[in-house]
């Protein structure tokens, strides 16, 4: 029956769990596919570094486009996707979405020039533009309250070493080429593989019971509870944070421009930085092999970060750690581009990297706690589009004037942004961290 278990009953049972066997396997899954999803897009830092370094040197306006194409199909696949999970459920999405980019990578993988490539690359960002906000609104349904932000902290963490494999394969391989096949290939071949291996995964996960109660498919939700509470133990059971008061359509109305022009102003810094980093150090004369080292270096700073933030999350608001983020990159950003010398240059990029991540999680987070559950999936993933369009424009700005005017110039329009998304944070109402998902 529809009715057989009420939608408050369903988080409240939720909220009231341990942590369990299943939670655990499921924030392991959901890492797991995260990790293919970073790794793709930080490939693009090894392409930039690729295409800006002898044998493949391509023209700005090229290589820009390239760079700009995965977000490009992100900028349709967020609400594409978040309208799927909303209507069709945020497993059976999550696993389309794997699977669609298991495909779009082996066709980079074997693409014959960079014409091809950049075409595979924009589909690709069908899937990568609604995986992150869907795989957290997924982890924020399932997990019980007190137990959400840590945990979803420690799955960014662990995602995060997908980045850090991917271009130490990358690097490895680049003088190799075994089987003929460039560095960067084999690249996206793992990627390939990955993401199918986490969408068998996958199937082994309930669908969110939240989801499922506010569908009205109360048996299905029943169950998918009944899953998680039958689960052996691994934490105990602690009391939810307190909720804020629910709020009114005229509040979510308001609340989502701000989610919007957030999104958009972050991927200067969250993308472009970390994207261009390979081209700045190519332009200071660095070798391919050295550019590569040093982006993989910088690339694990996300999963200390995200590691040990796990552990304050729940005392932070949301609003005041997105601040102290901007902050400090900042300062580490212009550390970088300043810099010369291979210690400063690593040290820069690894801080404004952990910090990237970190500002991400918080504000993917942060997204996610401001719309209840019927909407939730759409409303994050129509603010991550709005993302995904800063993050397509993002290059086609500053790799020419990269270029033209060097890497401070390149900088300043960086702190722009982190400057101007930090008087929207702190114009944003207080009290919304650490809201109980309804």
């Amino acid at each position: 029956m529809n009715d057989a278990l009420p939608r408050p009953a369903v988080a409240e049972r939720l909220d009231c769990m341990p942590f369990t066997l299943l939670h655990a396997f499921a924030v392991a899954v959901c890492a797991l596919g995260f990790g293919f999803d970073l790794l793709e897009m930080t490939l693009g830092s090894a392409l930039a570094a690729v295409f800006s370094s002898p044998p493949h040197i391509a023209a700005p306006a090229q290589l820009s486009i390239l760079l700009s194409s995965v977000f490009v199909g992100a900028i349709a696949g967020a609400p594409l996707s978040g309208w799927c999970a909303d209507r069709h459920g945020r497993k059976r999405t999550l696993i389309g979405l794997l699977l669609l980019l298991c495909a779009t990578s082996f066709g980079a993988a074997f693409s014959p020039d960079i014409t091809s490539l950049t075409a595979w690359r924009c589909l690709s960002g069908l899937a990568l533009g609604g995986f992150p906000p869907l795989v957290i609104t997924y982890l924020a349904d399932l997990l019980p309250a007190g137990r959400r932000g840590p945990f979803i902290m420690v799955m960014i963490g662990l995602a995060t070493l997908g980045p850090v494999a991917g271009i130490f394969l990358v690097r490895a391989l680049a003088p190799l080429q075994p089987l003929g096949l460039e560095g960067w290939r084999w690249g996206f071949i793992a990627g390939s593989a990955g993401s199918s291996v986490a969408a068998a995964l996958f199937v082994l996960l309930p669908e969110s019971p939240r989801w499922l109660a506010a569908r009205l498919r109360s048996s299905a939700a029943d169950l998918a509870c009944e899953r998680l509470e039958c689960s052996p133990a691994l934490l105990g059971a602690i009391a939810p944070p307190l909720s804020a008061a629910s709020r009114d359509s005229r509040a979510q109305r308001r609340a989502w421009p701000l989610a919007a022009a957030l999104s958009f102003l972050s991927p200067a810094s969250t993308v472009a930085f970390p994207l261009l980093s390979g081209a700045v150090l190519a332009q200071k004369g660095y070798q391919l092999t050295d550019t590569l080292l040093y982006v993989g270096l910088s690339v694990s700073g996300p999963c200390v970060g995200n590691l040990l933030v796990a552990t304050v999350i729940d005392r932070l608001a949301r609003r005041t750690a997105m601040v102290l983020c901007a902050l400090g990159m900042l300062v580490a950003g212009m550390v970088f581009v300043v810099s010369d010398t291979p210690v400063w240059l690593v040290a820069g990029s690894f801080v404004f990297t952990l910090l990237v991540s970190m500002q991400l999680s918080f504000l993917n987070l942060y997204l996610s706690e401001q719309f209840p559950t019927p909407i939730r999936a759409r409303a994050v993933a129509g603010a991550w589009a709005c993302n995904r369009v800063g993050a397509a424009i993002a290059p086609l700005i500053l790799l020419p004037i990269l270029h033209g005017m060097g890497p401070v110039a390149m900088f300043a329009v960086i702190a722009a942004t982190l400057l101007a998304g930090m008087a929207l944070l702190l114009m944003a109402p207080v009290g919304e961290a650490q809201r109980q998902l309804a």
